[in-house]
């Protein structure tokens, strides 16, 4: 087979933008690959137009375009006749539901639609406005589609609920690359919990200082790093690490480190240096940060919230916890720094769980009998 994905981001040095759709995508465009099938890339919203291969990918760089009127429609337009004139050999392409990309594109291939979160689902898990325009082209972009999947049970089911639809949709799990994923015990000397990601107040980024405060007054030794790309907060229109550090005692900001971007491909050494690493996520559909912690057996603190129990066993592959009950937030960071036995075996259980459910054997074995399902339907 050959298949296409459209998305905005992908990790790669030359491509402007990249997060955890991209990161799935790459994932699982490569594990095509090596299973003997075809992938082409189409990553609009570039600086420049540029085609190449690597590694056996077919990327294309679509550069983002300037109108003076409608860029949302024309700009679409756009990056649909690019697709069909650059789509001869492909079988089947696939597009993410965030702000509805395809609405109104007519492509000459079978199109679908995974569910990595729309704009619709965020702003209803983060209760905030959303605009009326994302709302309806997410809407009639999926309701386009030829058919439908989604990471989770819970973003499927959240995502039928608010656009008041009974499609069938197809759960696969995102899957995690564990060969490159190799657990270390070269632990910093100086204890640290870490959070990487989008430094974002959706992501429990303040949740885990308010922790952090209770925690530092009996640990005076324990730092929180947080590293990944600060974020202007939706809700304030403060820099979220400004926040962060106004729920920490100044007396304790001397163990509070920002990291900006680092290349993805050294953020695995932050993660193996953790001493605990802790993703409180508010709202995530099936969270790459995740299973990449738990790839490196690293001791791992979750929220327990809609998707959460998809992936996560409590008190077997980590803990999870009610972000906003900030006590016992911080009593079970404490348990893994006090604890080393349960942490350990934590750790070692999380990839073992990844091993079985979530590694590239079982998850491309469902996605290519899905994408056969397409294409002979």
């Amino acid at each position: 087979m050959h298949i296409a994905y459209l998305t905005p981001e992908y990790p790669h040095p030359i491509v402007a933008h990249s997060a955890g759709i991209g990161t799935s995508i790459k994932n699982l465009a490569t594990a095509l690959v090596e299973s003997g099938h075809q992938v082409t890339l189409f990553i609009y919203g570039q600086k420049k137009h540029q085609t190449f291969v690597e590694k056996g990918i077919q990327f294309h760089l679509i550069k983002q375009q300037s109108y003076k009127l409608g860029g949302f429609y024309f700009y679409r337009k756009y990056i649909q006749q690019y697709i069909n004139n650059n789509s001869q050999d492909i079988d089947v392409i696939e597009a993410p539901d965030w702000t509805g990309i395809t609405v109104f594109m007519k492509l000459k291939k079978p199109l679908v639609i995974r569910l990595h979160g729309s704009d619709t689902y965020f702003c209803h898990l983060e209760n905030r406005s959303q605009k009326k325009k994302n709302f309806l082209f997410e809407k009639w972009a999926l309701k386009n589609a030829i058919s439908i999947t989604s990471v989770s049970s819970f973003t499927a089911q959240k995502t039928k609920e608010l656009f008041n639809f009974s499609s069938d949709i197809t759960v696969i799990p995102n899957l995690i690359a564990l060969e490159h994923f190799k657990p270390t015990e070269q632990i910093s000397e100086v204890p640290y919990i870490l959070n990487f990601g989008s430094v974002i107040r959706k992501k429990g980024v303040i949740a885990l200082a308010k922790a952090f405060n209770l925690l530092a007054q009996t640990n005076d030794k324990v730092c929180l790093k947080y590293l990944g790309k600060d974020v202007k907060d939706a809700v304030t229109g403060i820099m979220t690490s400004d926040l962060i550090k106004q729920e920490i005692d100044p007396e304790y900001h001397d163990r509070l480190v920002f990291l900006n971007q680092v290349p993805y491909e050294k953020v695995n050494s932050y993660i193996n240096g953790a001493t605990v690493v802790c993703l409180p996520s508010y709202a995530e559909a099936f969270p790459m940060t995740w299973l990449e912690a738990m790839a490196l057996e690293k001791p791992l603190v979750t929220s327990n919230i809609g998707w959460a129990p998809e992936l996560m066993i409590n008190e077997t592959t980590g803990l999870m916890i009610d972000p906003d009950h900030t006590e016992n937030f911080m009593h079970a960071i404490d348990r893994m720094l006090t604890d080393g036995e349960f942490a350990l075996e934590c750790g070692k259980n999380a990839r073992r769980h990844l091993q079985a459910y979530f590694s590239k054997p079982q998850i491309i074995e469902k996605n290519t009998a899905f994408y056969k399902q397409v294409i002979n339907s």
